[in-house]
C-alpha cells in the first residue's frame, strides 16, 4: 500500500515539474526569501539619511556612517537637487572655516533635523560612542520584528500553495479521464487521497525550510517548524481536494484557493492589531493558531509542549473540516 502511495506521489512530482503553474509555485518560497531579505530592515537600521560632499571631509563621512545612512555626491548642485526629492534626506555642507550648515527641503520631521544637528556637533567636538555614560540594556532580541512577521506570513502562504498544487493535479486528472481509473486499480480511494496529499505536504515543508535558511533563521528548532508547517498544510489540502473535484478548469480551481487568503490575513491582523479581548473571534481559524505557533518557532522561544499545543489545535480544526467535506470529496472521486 505504501509503495502505491509513493508511486502516486512520484508521478505527481514529475507532472508538477512539467507544469508552468505548479513549477512557479515550487519556486515561490525562494522568491519570498529574496524579497524579505531585500525589503526587511535590520533591527539596528536607522531611517535617517544624510548626503555629504564627496571628498570634502572623509573623517566626517566615516563618523556619520556609524549612525546614519550616508550618501556622497560630487557637487553642491547635485546635493541641492538630491535634497529637493521626495524623501527626507538632509545635506550637511561646509560653511566658513571649519563650520557646517544643514541643507533641508523644509518638510522633514523635526526629529531628523535634530538628529543630524547633534551628529554634526558631536563630530565637531570629537564625541564618540566611548564617551557616552548611557548603558544599553536589551532583551536579547536580534531578529527584526518586521522580518519575523514577513517570514511567518510567507510560511503560512506557502502551505496554501500545497493545496493549490493538489487542486491543479486533480483537475488535470479529470481532464485526462484518469480519475475514474482508480476504481479499476488496486489503489483504494483512501490510498489515492493519501498519495495525492503527499505532494501538497512535501512542497510546503521543503519550501518553508528553504525560506527559513535563506532568510537567516538557521538556529531555530527545525522539528518544531516541521510540526507547524505539516499541520498547517492539512486545511489547504482539504480545500484543494474540494476545488479539484468541483472544477474543470485549472485557473478557476487555483483562483478559488485564494479564498483562504481572507482568513489567513484576517487572523494575522487579529493577532497583531487587536486587543486581547477580541482574540476569541479568531479561535475558529487554523491560521490564527498557526501564526502564533510559528511566532514561537521563529523566536526560538517555544517549548515542545507549546508547539504541540498549537499544532494540535490546527490539526483538530483541520480534521473537523475534513470530516465535514469528506462526503463531497468522495462523491467527486466517483
Amino acid at each position: 500500500m505504501i509503495r502505491k502511495i509513493l508511486l502516486i506521489f512520484q508521478r505527481d512530482l514529475k507532472t508538477s515539474v512539467r507544469n508552468f503553474i505548479t513549477l512557479y509555485i515550487l519556486v515561490v518560497p525562494v522568491m519570498f526569501a529574496i524579497m524579505i531579505n531585500v525589503f526587511s530592515p535590520g533591527i539596528n537600521d536607522t531611517t535617517v539619511e544624510v548626503v555629504l560632499l564627496e571628498g570634502e571631509n572623509p573623517q566626517q563621512e566615516e563618523y556619520f556612517s556609524q549612525f546614519a545612512k550616508v550618501e556622497v555626491l560630487k557637487t553642491v548642485e547635485d546635493i541641492e537637487e538630491r535634497v529637493l526629492k521626495r524623501d527626507n534626506i538632509v545635506g550637511v555642507l561646509p560653511d566658513k572655516g571649519d563650520e557646517y550648515f544643514i541643507l533641508r527641503q523644509g518638510n522633514e520631521p523635526d526629529y531628523i533635523i535634530d538628529y543630524v544637528r547633534n551628529l554634526t556637533a558631536f563630530d565637531h567636538y570629537g564625541i564618540g560612542i566611548e564617551d557616552t555614560t548611557a548603558e544599553i540594556v536589551d532583551y536579547g532580541r536580534d531578529i527584526p520584528p518586521l522580518k519575523k512577521i514577513m517570514v511567518n506570513v510567507a510560511i503560512i502562504f506557502t502551505s496554501i500553495m500545497g493545496g493549490m498544487i493538489i487542486a491543479i493535479n486533480i483537475v488535470e486528472e479529470k481532464s485526462d479521464n484518469t480519475i475514474s481509473a482508480i476504481h479499476l486499480s488496486p489503489v483504494s480511494r483512501l490510498g489515492f487521497i493519501a498519495g495525492k496529499s503527499l505532494i501538497g505536504v512535501f512542497v510546503p515543508i521543503v519550501g518553508s525550510f528553504i525560506l527559513l535558511f535563506f532568510t537567516g533563521f538557521r538556529d531555530i528548532n527545525y522539528f518544531h517548524a516541521f510540526l507547524m508547517v505539516a499541520t498547517t498544510c492539512l486545511i489547504s489540502l482539504t480545500v484543494g481536494f474540494i476545488e479539484g473535484v468541483n472544477n474543470d478548469d485549472v485557473m478557476t480551481a487555483a483562483g478559488n484557493m485564494k479564498l483562504l487568503f481572507l482568513p489567513l490575513f484576517g487572523s494575522i491582523a487579529g493577532v497583531e492589531l487587536l486587543a486581547d479581548k477580541w482574540q476569541p473571534l479568531f479561535y475558529w481559524a487554523p491560521f490564527y493558531w498557526a501564526y502564533k505557533g510559528n511566532d514561537l518557532v521563529l523566536s526560538n522561544a517555544g517549548s515542545l509542549l507549546e508547539i504541540l499545543k498549537y499544532s494540535g489545535i490546527v490539526l483538530g480544526i483541520s480534521l473537523v473540516v475534513f470530516v465535514v467535506l469528506a462526503p463531497r470529496i468522495r462523491k467527486g472521486l466517483e
